[in-house]
């Protein structure tokens, strides 16, 4: 729950989507449910502003919609809505894949990075934690993890893009949102958590020799 925001995380993700379906469904209207949408999202960010809490997370949160809303409008095609989240996923699809071929597990590489950053001395961090067998082989596991879930919203939510299914895509895109990247954070941290407390208690042992 930390990961993804808390329960106002949780919301604050679902809402534009979920706006965005019922304003279409309820007007048929391109123009209203983008002006819609995008109120939603500003409202979002003043909130957090008048409450003086973090405006990052909104502030992503608006830009991503703004581009979401900017496609939708210039193709005028309610439908193109969700296209930038196609292109996401493919990025994300060829920069795992790539990590895999190159034996760098691309989300065990983020992992370490956020645990040990480094800008010199590549190679011996490279080593740290590829050289740990039952360490690499869990990040191998969750990145294929990954790979998955973003091939699978592919695999469901394209043919109802193409055939211009939007309430039924809209409502795709939400459940394999926030709920599928909660589950996913879960199951990888099963797969990585013994493996990566024993690496982290070797190290120790290491630096006090």
């Amino acid at each position: 729950m930390d990961a993804i925001g808390g329960v106002r995380g949780v919301v604050e993700s679902l809402l534009p989507g979920l706006i965005f379906i019922i304003a279409y469904i309820v007007t048929g209207n391109l123009a209203i449910t983008l002006a819609i949408s995008l109120v939603e999202a500003v409202l979002q960010l003043l909130l957090r502003m008048v409450q003086r809490q973090p405006i990052m997370g909104a502030l992503s949160g608006v830009c991503a919609v703004a581009l979401c809303l900017v496609w939708a409008w210039f193709t005028k095609d309610a439908r193109n809505y969700y296209l930038p989240g196609f292109i996401t996923n493919v990025a994300w699809i060829v920069a795992l894949l790539t990590s895999m071929v190159l034996k760098v597990p691309g989300i065990g590489a983020c992992i370490e990075f956020i645990r040990r950053p480094t800008f010199s001395g590549f190679g011996a961090w490279l080593d740290a934690w590829r050289s740990d067998g039952p360490l690499y082989r869990a990040y191998t596991k969750v990145t294929a993890l990954w790979i998955a879930l973003f091939a699978l919203r592919l695999l469901v939510q394209l043919p109802m893009y193409l055939t211009d299914h939007v309430a039924w895509l809209g409502t795709a895109r939400l459940i394999m949102g926030v709920p599928c990247f909660a589950l996913v954070i879960w199951i990888s941290w099963l797969l990585v958590a013994d493996p990566l407390h024993r690496h982290g208690e070797l190290e120790k042992q290491e630096k006090q020799y």
